[in-house]
């Protein structure tokens, strides 16, 4: 873009008119054509580094797509301009390794793994219209999750609009490191799409986000978050995620985002926010057998029973901390650990 061309201010909101579909930029609205005006959702880069061309993804509906397969609509202007020098900035840090994902700013990384995010939610939404197998909780049918939608595109705008968020972040981010100790996974990632939760690892690092809660979960949980600065199992990062994705659940309130009024000659939106806590708190009762539930989920891969997770039902099992309440150094698990 030249020096004096003033930027794009205007902002857009897809589920106005519910174009999600692949004839419709996803970051602008612009018509697109499906042969040719598109991104992937896990970018070239990603795919090649970690051999995903041949991997699947399960859908809600029990389909099966494989990861080059998941791309989204893009025009020529969004993809040049903000798409595609967003993910050369993320493979270069990839490279670089956790110093280099530590240094980023929040905010680029709230809008990378916003990205995929919203790929993979409006893959899930196409999906359903003509579903293998109706899911048991249509997400089309959770007014709720859209209201969340809305609130996270506003902010995801950024992306494209230059937008300074007034003393608020809008999501809660975790970076966390692996140790090498029994650390097989390179790649994975996992979602809760009604509670706008997004997490991948890449290598020994763990990015983590809650994309529209103004990272108030992270603020609950910056105790836990501070102790788990250093390298962890990967069962200990397993119990973190369970954390965070219960928080989220718990998490009961929407932001409002409010943009100052702007005059021409204007380089920026601003954007203040609100939490309108008044008839209720923010968080629901935190219940340990829930909670359980969660980090049994999250276990799935140590064949934990909920039995040994709830043996205690006012402490559940944890691996990310010792009985005296102190950080618990792990190298290997063994179910005796239990």
């Amino acid at each position: 873009m030249p020096a004096n061309t003033p930027p794009d201010l205007t902002l857009y909101d897809p589920s106005a008119r519910m174009q999600f579909g692949d004839k419709h930029c996803f970051l602008c609205g612009s018509p697109t054509d499906p042969a040719t005006n598109s991104v992937p959702v896990f970018a070239d880069w990603l795919q090649q580094r970690y051999g995903l061309a041949e991997r699947q993804i399960l859908l809600l509906d029990q389909s099966i797509r494989f990861y080059p397969e998941l791309r989204i609509p893009c025009c020529t202007r969004c993809r040049t301009q903000y798409v595609e020098p967003l993910e050369a900035q993320m493979e270069q840090t990839a490279k670089l390794g956790l110093a280099a994902w530590q240094a980023l700013p929040e905010k680029t990384l709230f809008l990378w793994l916003g990205k995929m995010f919203y790929g993979i939610l409006t893959t899930e939404l196409l999906t359903e219209l003509d579903p293998l197998v109706k899911p048991r909780y249509p997400l089309a049918e959770n007014a709720q999750m859209f209201r969340r939608f809305q609130a996270f595109f506003q902010t995801f705008q950024a992306l494209r609009v230059p937008i300074e968020f007034e003393d608020f972040t809008p999501a809660s981010i975790f970076i966390l490191e692996t140790a090498p100790h029994e650390d097989t996974i390179a790649f994975e990632y996992d979602d809760d799409l009604t509670t706008m939760v997004f997490s991948i690892k890449l290598d020994n690092v763990v990015l983590m986000a809650c994309l529209m809660d103004n990272g108030i979960i992270r603020q609950a949980m910056r105790q836990v978050y501070t102790d788990a600065q250093r390298p962890l199992h990967p069962i200990q990062v397993a119990e973190f995620k369970a954390r965070v994705y219960y928080a989220a659940y718990l998490f009961g309130v929407i932001p409002d985002y409010f943009v100052r009024p702007h005059q021409p000659g204007d380089q920026h939106l601003t954007y203040d926010t609100l939490i309108d806590d008044v008839t209720g708190g923010i968080f629901a009762p935190w219940l340990n057998s829930a909670y359980a539930q969660s980090l049994q989920e999250m276990w799935k891969r140590w064949h934990i029973p909920y039995t040994a997770i709830l043996s205690d039902a006012d402490e559940p099992l944890s691996f990310l901390y010792q009985p005296d309440g102190k950080p618990r150094e792990m190298t290997t698990y063994t179910s005796a650990s239990e």
